[in-house]
């Protein structure tokens, strides 16, 4: 049995400069802020809250949501329902509801 092997070379360009040290979470933050420390530092976010609170309620949405949770109220009765359970029953209604 005769086995062949074969032997590669690999070679280094001399030309080409070494890669940049790795940038840590740390630098990129100073280098690049965020989309959100910009809307926030220019208001940005704030505005667009606002925005979306006013549009959630001149649709209905946010009345909606409140009848969900006062039928759920009633159902159970007031002393026997947490927060926990009003997110867990309004949440996929709130998610599938379109804004129009």
């Amino acid at each position: 049995m005769s086995h062949s092997h074969k032997l590669v070379i690999k070679r280094s360009s001399m030309s080409r400069p070494p890669p940049p040290p790795p940038t840590t979470n740390k630098d990129q933050q100073h280098q690049n802020p965020s989309l959100q420390e910009i809307n926030i530092k220019s208001g940005e976010k704030e505005r667009l809250k606002e925005l979306l609170r006013e549009r959630l309620l001149e649709c209905g949405w946010i009345d909606e949501m409140k009848a969900l949770c006062r039928a759920f109220t009633r159902k159970k009765g007031r002393n026997n329902v947490t927060v926990d359970d009003l997110v867990h029953v309004i949440s996929p209604k709130g998610r599938g509801m379109s804004i129009q």
